[in-house]
């Protein structure tokens, strides 16, 4: 990790801005300083999850640049994007509060034309698991950060640990496209029940809120296999299904033990792989991961 001294940037004297030529110009005078620029890309509706990317930044860089972009490429029919939360003054507050200096706000024809015919495949990495379950997501994500990173060119960008798959492929677009920025991938932030921090919380009712701590407790009951001697993949699956079960008004979409740079099953499982689970409750889709070795965050 690079020691930095950070710039005599504050909380106070934060940004906002919504055209791709004012975030250029931002940053073009940052670096007139010789500033190195950290990135968080977010959807917005900012919590905990996002604030602890926001300090991993501050941390690698001298000025950190949000985007706050609800992106339509990687909802998909009958999705959540039309009811998807915008707390706007929330959001400037918290990222305020944060410390970040550059908030980019950008509206949908702002980030893409109307002739656009040109966009990204995830492939085979983004083929399975939640690129099965929605086809196309990963798509729009890849998409979307590939012209953000061209937009804000930052020296490093932080993802969450929460969208593993994601983060799998963001890795994957900058090793495959030459990319020169630096990912850095921050843990999962919970609530003090294990439930994994996401904007789509919101959505939960009181007794679903409750319902969902079965996701964390599933991956649990895999990592305490685990370290009982267990090996065997399916075996690993079959006992955080059985958990799963338990709670029948959760609809599991899928809980697999998967390697995490590929997402492919293997017939033995390693310390470093994943137990990931995609659920529903109501008309919310929540996913969670966790690896099932000693060390959550590898």
């Amino acid at each position: 990790m690079r020691a930095t001294t950070r710039m005599p940037t504050t909380a106070t004297r934060m940004i906002v801005v919504s055209s791709i030529a004012e975030v250029k110009d931002a940053i073009a005078k940052a670096r007139d300083e010789r500033a190195r620029v950290g990135f968080v890309p977010t959807m917005g509706a900012l919590h905990d999850g996002h604030m602890s990317l926001v300090d991993c930044a501050r941390r690698q860089a001298d000025v950190v640049v949000m985007s706050i972009f609800v992106n339509p490429l990687q909802f998909g029919a009958g999705e959540d994007l039309s009811r998807y939360p915008r707390p706007v003054e929330e959001d400037e507050r918290r990222a305020k509060d944060a410390g970040v200096d550059v908030v980019f706000r950008p509206t949908a024809g702002e980030m893409y034309s109307r002739d656009r015919s040109v966009g990204l495949t995830a492939g085979e990495l983004g083929s399975d698991w939640e690129g099965k379950s929605r086809p196309g997501h990963f798509d729009g994500v890849l998409t979307v950060v590939a012209k953000l990173f061209n937009i804000v060119q930052p020296d490093v960008a932080v993802f969450g640990r929460k969208d593993l798959q994601q983060a799998s492929l963001v890795k994957a677009l900058v090793r495959d496209l030459n990319i020169p920025v630096s990912i850095v991938i921050a843990p999962v932030v919970r609530e003090e029940d294990g439930l994994a921090m996401s904007s789509r919380n919101r959505y939960l009712s009181a007794d679903e809120r409750q319902q969902a701590t079965i996701l964390n407790r599933s991956l649990s009951e895999v990592r305490v296999q685990f370290a009982g001697g267990v090996r065997d993949t399916a075996a690993l699956e079959a006992a955080g299904l059985r958990v799963m079960a338990s709670e029948p008004r959760v609809q599991t979409d899928y809980f697999a033990v998967v390697e995490p740079a590929t997402f492919k099953r293997h017939e033995r499982a390693a310390p470093r792989f994943a137990a990931i689970v995609a659920a529903r409750l109501g008309s919310t889709r929540l996913i969670d991961n966790m690896t099932v070795g000693p060390d959550d965050q590898d």
